[in-house]
């Protein structure tokens, strides 16, 4: 059989014929590196020489120069390597009365906790005179226990809702923030004595303490606590600071007031104090230049304090002061 006329097959299976054949491969570019070694002149090289020396000579300086060279490394005692802790100091929150006002101490008598509030603060000016609209203000009840408020051992809800109410509205402050550092459960102690929700009505925010939310503060003066650890985080940008105790019975310093609350901004070992209360309640009085401190006297704990625990160690006091002087108040 005849095979029929074909093109020659003589080529490889992947060779292409002579229509797919591409244009001719080019040459490969000449490659130039970026850097070509050269010889070293004597100069550059006597300065490396130099440069590597110095720099051992450096770290050599710095790890066995004794301890309290300039710059040295050495810390056989370990002391160096402790962290340096900055104390802090706090503003002085205070304002000055009006030309008109004459009075450090004002009372109020009769009447709900928010009319005997009003009363009180109208007597040292008014509340407007020491807050100005944009006012982040602080407010410090004393929220130590977990207890009912009926038992007079915390400040009093209806006063502090009260005040948070007359801070936002008649105000215009920015913001009011309360808090307190509990001997108890702070989540416990806000919950039972009925201050979170007073608060949360009236559009305040509580601070709880936490392990971040302290700083050691320098308190120039203070015979205990010149250096102590306090709790900082809600006085962050705050313009104003406010206290608000309730008057009860103590079974160390007999009578728990204005300057004491200030103790429950502390943190640390601070039960140590009650060894020496007085001292700690003077340092108290150095520690901290409130706005304005007020004594809720809506119900006074007269037995049993600072703790309480029979309603029939309370009596209905009605009365609240405000002053510009948490001495005199605590005096009077």
């Amino acid at each position: 059989m005849s095979v029929p006329n074909r093109p020659d097959d003589s080529r490889g299976a992947d060779e292409p014929d002579a229509s797919e054949k591409s244009e001719p491969l080019r040459a490969k570019p000449i490659q130039k590196p970026d850097y070509e070694k050269g010889v070293m002149e004597r100069r550059k090289f006597l300065g490396k020489i130099g440069a590597a020396t110095g720099i051992l000579g450096a770290a050599g300086y710095l790890t066995f120069a004794p301890e309290d060279w300039p710059m040295s490394l050495r810390d056989k005692s370990g002391l160096r390597s402790e962290p340096k802790l900055t104390p802090i100091r706090l503003n002085d929150y205070r304002v000055s009365k009006s030309a008109a006002q004459s009075a450090d101490v004002g009372i109020g008598r009769g009447g709900t906790p928010e009319q005997m509030l009003r009363k009180a603060l109208d007597a040292v000016g008014g509340l407007a005179h020491f807050v100005d609209p944009g006012d982040i203000v602080l407010v410090k009840p004393n929220v130590a226990f977990d207890r009912s408020p009926a038992l007079g051992a915390t400040s009093q809800p209806a006063l502090i809702e009260a005040l948070i109410n007359m801070l936002l509205v008649d105000c215009r402050a920015q913001e009011v923030r309360v808090a307190d550092n509990p001997i108890e459960s702070p989540a416990d102690c806000f919950a039972k004595t009925g201050l979170r929700k007073a608060t949360e009505s009236a559009g305040g925010r509580i601070y709880l303490p936490d392990s971040n939310a302290f700083k050691m503060l320098n308190t120039p003066g203070a015979t205990l606590i010149e250096e102590w650890w306090f709790i900082h985080r809600p006085f962050t940008n705050v313009d104003k600071v406010i206290g608000v105790a309730p008057v009860k019975d103590h079974n160390l310093c007999h009578a728990s007031m204005g300057i004491k609350n200030w103790y429950g901004l502390l943190g640390g070992r601070r039960s140590q104090f009650h060894q020496d209360i007085h001292e700690i309640v003077s340092d108290l009085s150095i520690m901290i230049r409130p706005t304005l401190t007020i004594l809720d006297g809506t119900k006074i704990l007269m037995e049993n304090g600072p703790t309480g625990g029979d309603p029939s160690n309370v009596v209905d006091g009605d009365v609240v002061m405000a002053a510009l002087d948490p001495v005199a108040q605590d005096t009077w």
